[in-house]
């Protein structure tokens, strides 16, 4: 397997490099050169599969023989060992054909823990053959710092520095990040906010001597190996509620588009997916585009769904070259045109393309509330913020004429209520349950350094304490 930017500038890699390298070197996102397809067989027999067999058949295709199959097995059970749920994602029923998938029963309560657990592993492997030493710089709305320091710790061959908006994230989120002790873990509160945090990691990227110096690879879901692992929730959800016999809809609270995108990867490898509908607060950037064509980012707004504040969606990028047709240069043109004129605007077949698979809904923060409050009324199913959006999308897919369908619709639970506990009692009433680690970390002294806004005090801070700068130097 083979793997290509999305500008057309960058080298071609294989699984290994592609994982260690993260963004490409022209700025792009890197993707597979062609989709592994799933029969129809294929998929069937993943109904009862245990969660981690259907895993290791969903990303097999993508290691090109990078690691041997009883060792990549392994890898994956170690990866899904900690977590609390034996069906790793399980589905709820909320209505009738209306389900939830639960996303949060990892390590840090958050759907990022799926993907991340799988990545550390594979990235610490391909360092260690190597002999190799990395650094990590990855940027957070809240939940992929915690996810990502909780798999990262203590690994020899990696320093991880985590970038997240000062203020602007939950409690919770915050101890996640601030009160593991290794010494290879740093934690950043940057004085913006998180599209100040991943603007600043895109620079580290494109400045090519600090990137070298640094050996720098990313984590957020820029990294292939991130899209990967969440594609493997999809066809679990699917197969156990009778794909292929019938397609399925999806619901996905979005902010950096990742998420979403696995699952539209999913269908390309096979998976019968009717739709994926777009959830969004008020930082409606993906729904807009869905709307009219035109992706202009605008100033984000602080909501009770702080994982979804976020004006520029990274992976939207990914999308965006499928529906070029794979034209790199017309890909190079609009994510150039961004920076340059606030905006870029989609062909009218490209919007075309991107509205026949897509739906898009967005949720004010009185909609959201007002979703956990009856969700919980009806159902006793006790949401956070991110999940209520979803459902709330669900619900009003449904409620159009475009939605005659009976298929089953599922809700992505991106994260466990008790990292949103104030909106979350103030909307329900109700104080969600507390795992015994959430009341630990209240206990804990946190560490962290408060960095002012700017790129060039960020790049320092990273340089002197990153241990591969300080080898690369001697």
């Amino acid at each position: 397997m083979q793997y290509v930017s999305t500008r057309g500038e960058a080298p071609v890699l294989d699984f290994e490099d592609v994982i260690l390298t993260g963004l490409a070197r022209d700025g792009g996102l890197y993707v597979p050169a062609r989709w592994p397809e799933f029969s129809a067989q294929e998929i069937a027999r993943f109904a009862g599969m245990p969660y981690t067999e259907i895993a290791f058949h969903v990303m097999w295709p993508y290691l090109g023989g990078a690691i041997e199959a009883d060792e990549f097995r392994t890898l994956i059970e170690e990866a899904y060992s900690g977590f609390n749920h034996c069906q790793v994602t399980p589905l709820v029923q909320i209505g009738p054909g209306e389900w939830i998938m639960e996303l949060f029963h990892g390590p840090t309560l958050a759907f990022k823990d799926i993907a991340m657990q799988i990545a550390a592993r594979l990235m610490d492997r391909a360092l260690k053959k190597r002999g190799e030493r990395a650094t990590i710089v990855v940027a957070t709305s809240g939940d992929t710092g915690g996810s990502a320091i909780e798999a990262f710790r203590g690994r020899d061959a990696i320093d991880i520095f985590c970038l997240y908006p000062h203020g602007r994230v939950t409690e919770v989120q915050r101890r996640q990040m601030t009160t593991p002790t290794e010494d290879n873990v740093y934690t950043i509160a940057l004085e913006g906010v998180f599209d100040d945090c991943q603007a600043f990691v895109k620079n580290l990227f494109n400045d090519l001597p600090r990137r070298d110096a640094l050996k720098l690879t990313a984590v957020n879901s820029i990294n292939w190996a991130r899209i990967m692992a969440q594609m493997v929730y999809y066809f679990a959800s699917a197969a156990a509620l009778g794909a292929p016999s019938r397609p399925m809809r999806y619901a996905v609270p979005s902010g950096n588009f990742g998420d979403i995108y696995a699952g539209y990867v999913a269908r390309k490898m096979g998976l019968p997916i009717e739709r994926l509908i777009i959830a969004t607060n008020v930082n409606n950037i993906l729904e807009q585009t869905w709307r009219t064509g035109v992706y202009a980012p605008r100033g984000v707004v602080a909501t009770s769904s702080p994982s979804m504040d976020i004006a520029v969606s990274s992976n939207f990028e990914r999308l965006v070259y499928e529906i070029t047709d794979h034209d790199t240069g017309r890909v190079k043109r609009l994510m150039e045109d961004l920076p340059k004129k606030g905006s870029y605007s989609l062909s009218e077949a490209e919007h075309a393309r991107f509205k026949a698979r897509f739906a898009a809904y967005r949720a004010t923060e009185e909609d959201t509330r007002a979703m956990i409050k009856k969700l919980f009324k009806q159902t006793g199913y006790l949401a956070d913020p991110h999940t209520a959006i979803g459902v709330k999308a669900a619900r009003d897919y449904m409620a159009t004429k475009r939605s005659e369908s009976t298929n089953p619709i599922i809700t992505l639970a991106t994260a466990h209520p008790v990292k949103f506990p104030d909106v979350v009692i103030e909307a329900s009433g109700q104080i969600p349950p507390s795992p015994p680690i959430i009341a630990q970390q209240k206990t804990m002294k946190e560490r962290f350094e408060i960095l002012p806004n700017d790129f060039e005090t960020l790049a320092d801070y990273i340089q002197q304490r990153s241990r591969a700068a300080k080898a690369s130097i001697s």
